[in-house]
């Protein structure tokens, strides 16, 4: 690629790091060690690296290798210039707004972001219980960080079963653990059905609505479901239906092109499960999901909006999709952060993730620390306290 940035090698007291731009670069049985098990694997970054090239997005990956030339980490990150304040309330952003007026860059900062552009993040060492070989990890990203003149590093949206190897580490480097926008899951395997789910999870007065909702369509043409492993034929029909949603949101950060969406299902198709739904031969939602070790991933959701809250699309497609997964025998049904609200009365759980944080100036740090956890999203969500597992996002 014209301009690509060189390779970068540099020593460090753990062995040496090696840093591309490319994930093919790097040797297949590294990523094999580092991600084999990981619902996103190779495969997926290197669909991110190709099609999610948005102007801020610059993509890396760490190979980081022992004094005796053995692999213990590969760690895909990413820089970005990132605005601080993206997940405050409405009050404080627009204080800040006033303020950049004047001074456009006020808490904006480079970013050095560990993990993925779109979704969770995975911690790629070889072996999780090594701290040593955490440890190796985080110094590197932090020789990076300071070479690149990046202000801060943080892990982005990491599952909880990180917490075991990255908590004692990364404290000890000076991070500061706070909680992103948490998934919501709920349990599958003991639910015959989509009406077993009904009865059994739901109150009484939700089971009310949601009847009387799917009611309301029974006098209207038909929405049938179709499931696919590839859109790529269709790609122009329902990515805007995903880009209406995006458009509704509050907080956004990547942004899924027709070249991601056409790919996807050609690049992983034993995962991925595309669900389109139609009236009347039109597509008028549409979900992006993956299937992974008896677990099912609701990633993306597109919906028409001249149509949907009439025809209650949102719950449609939530009892479309929970009623697939118990059809296939899936175990577990995680859905992607925000849209709380329906979740709540739905009774799903929520699904902690983790930012890890911290300034890489020695200086600055101390001070950035104590004043990080005010710019952690959750905390002006009041809808998240409402959960009865709320207090696993500490």
């Amino acid at each position: 690629m014209h301009g690509e940035p060189p390779e970068e090698s540099f020593e460090t007291p753990f062995g040496t790091a090696r840093v591309v731009t490319r994930a093919a670069a790097l040797d297949p049985g590294a990523w094999e060690a580092a991600f084999g098990g990981a619902a996103k694997d190779f495969r997926y970054y290197q669909l991110c690296e190709t099609t999610l090239r948005q102007p801020n997005f610059d993509y890396r990956y760490l190979l980081l290798t022992d004094r005796a030339g053995r692999v213990r980490a590969l760690q895909p990150f990413f820089f970005t210039d990132q605005d601080l304040t993206a997940g405050l309330g409405n009050g404080p952003r627009r204080w800040v707004a006033g303020v950049r007026r004047k001074f456009p860059r006020f808490a904006s900062m480079k970013m050095l972001m560990v993990g993925c552009t779109a979704g969770e993040g995975h911690l790629g060492v070889t072996d999780p219980a090594d701290a040593e070989a955490v440890t190796g990890l985080l110094e590197a990203l932090e020789i990076v960080g300071r070479k690149h003149r990046t202000a801060i590093i943080t892990f982005k949206d990491f599952p909880r079963e990180h917490r075991a190897a990255l908590d004692g580490p990364a404290q000890r480097r000076g991070f500061v653990r706070m909680p992103s926008f948490p998934a919501t899951v709920i349990p599958l395997a003991e639910y015959k059905d989509f009406d077993d789910f009904l009865a059994r999870r739901l109150s009484h007065g939700m089971r009310k609505n949601l009847r009387r909702k799917f009611r309301a369509n029974a006098d209207r043409p038909p929405v049938t479901m179709e499931v696919r492993t590839d859109v790529s034929d269709i790609v122009d029909e329902v990515h805007p239906l995903y880009l209406q949603v995006l458009a509704r949101s509050s907080f956004r950060f990547e942004e899924l092109t027709k070249e991601y969406l056409a790919g996807l299902g050609r690049t992983m198709p034993e995962r991925t499960r595309f669900f389109v739904w139609r009236q009347e031969g039109k597509a008028v939602a549409f979900s992006i999901a993956s299937v992974h070790e008896g677990k099912f991933y609701d990633n993306y959701l597109g919906m028409d909006y001249a149509v949907a809250l009439d025809l209650h699309l949102y719950f449609v497609t939530i009892r479309d999709l929970i009623s697939w997964a118990i059809a296939q025998g899936l175990k577990t049904y995680y859905s992607t952060p925000l849209n709380y609200d329906p979740k709540l009365h739905l009774r799903f759980d929520l699904e902690p993730l983790d930012l890890y944080v911290r300034h890489l100036s020695t200086v600055a740090n101390p001070f950035f620390k104590r004043i990080a956890p005010l710019l952690e999203p959750t905390r002006y969500d009041k809808l998240l306290r409402r959960f009865a597992n709320y207090g696993d996002l500490a």
